[in-house]
């Protein structure tokens, strides 16, 4: 039988000022899902699913792997049997995509198993139906690099219009997950439905503001603009002792910090790998200090996004 499988990595989403709009992949942590056809039956099972400890439905219509499947197996009216298994390398409710990851591992390995009877870019939609279904809301902050690689910028969901931003070469990322757990969902009722004018007119700017920092590579515009006046102060609240690893990452050479997603993962950039590495060590210690257990990454932002293993 004939089978792909395929690596997703996790995502770093929102960038502060730009929720629902910027994200990045980062190298490490994410979702492997291998494609099989399989002629003894018709239509798309998930026979196995490893790394979630029993918490994720095998169920394709309630797994966003197995929906954004049907979706994309709608779409190109293939009605062959299909097996999907999935294997969870990254924590869950993190802020770091993780069924995003899933979902664009597995339209990928179906596309390669098809022998890609779409575009790279064209899967993304499928991605975006199944995160939809399950947060309830559209967006592609995650999605998007978590396919595509390197730090997008989502100017359009209909149509599909995903920009892929420069990467300076000196900007490393530090990121702590505490394990914490914060769903998606539930944080969005959170977050103020109207803002001032005043605010949007911060964000904006500081938005504007990231997209030139990294086209010219100027990390001192990209400190600045690393601003959130609307989700950060909400959200912030849920995610334990965050001000004091925002404060440790800055004091110790980050030039900026701020929450991934919806949280509880905090991420902070850095101008080079050593201070990105101090950054994610005093950030750890912060949670390891008060007895919460988490997991800390550093490196450059992953420019490849879902591929082939």
């Amino acid at each position: 039988m004939k089978k792909i499988s395929v690596f997703a990595p996790a995502t770093v989403s929102n960038i502060a000022c730009g929720f629902d709009t910027f994200g990045f992949a980062i190298e490490g942590p994410g979702d492997i899902v291998s494609a099989t056809i399989d002629e003894s039956f018709r239509g798309l099972k998930i026979s196995k699913i490893s790394g979630d400890e029993g918490r994720l439905p095998l169920d394709v219509s309630k797994n966003t792997a197995g929906i954004a499947v049907l979706a994309l197996l709608d779409k190109i009216e293939y009605h062959g049997g299909i097996d999907l298994q999935i294997e969870k390398k990254m924590p869950f409710a993190s802020g770091l995509g993780s069924s995003a990851a899933s979902a664009a591992a597995a339209v990928h390995a179906v596309n390669e198993l098809l022998d890609q009877p779409l575009k790279k870019i064209e899967l993304l939609p499928f991605i975006i139906k199944s995160e939809t279904s399950i947060g309830g809301t559209e967006h592609a902050d995650n999605a998007a690099p978590s396919l595509l690689g390197g730090f997008v910028l989502v100017r359009s969901l209909d149509p599909v219009d995903i920009i892929n931003l420069p990467i300076p070469e000196d900007l490393h990322y530090a990121v702590v997950h505490p394990q914490v757990e914060i769903n998606t969902g539930e944080s969005r009722q959170t977050l103020p439905q109207n803002i001032p004018l005043k605010t949007a007119v911060k964000h904006w700017a500081n938005t504007a503001s990231i997209v030139q920092a990294l086209n010219n590579g100027d990390l001192d515009l990209l400190s600045r603009s690393v601003e959130d006046f609307v989700a950060e102060p909400v959200r912030s609240k849920n995610i334990p002792f965050y001000a004091k690893a925002k404060n440790q990452a800055m004091s110790s050479g980050a030039i900026a910090c701020n929450i991934s997603g919806s949280g509880p993962s905090i991420f902070a950039f850095c101008d080079s790998i050593a201070a990105a590495q101090k950054v994610s060590s005093v950030m750890e210690l912060v949670y390891k200090e008060n007895e919460i257990g988490c997991t800390s990454y550093f490196g450059k932002i992953r420019r490849k996004g879902a591929e082939i293993i």
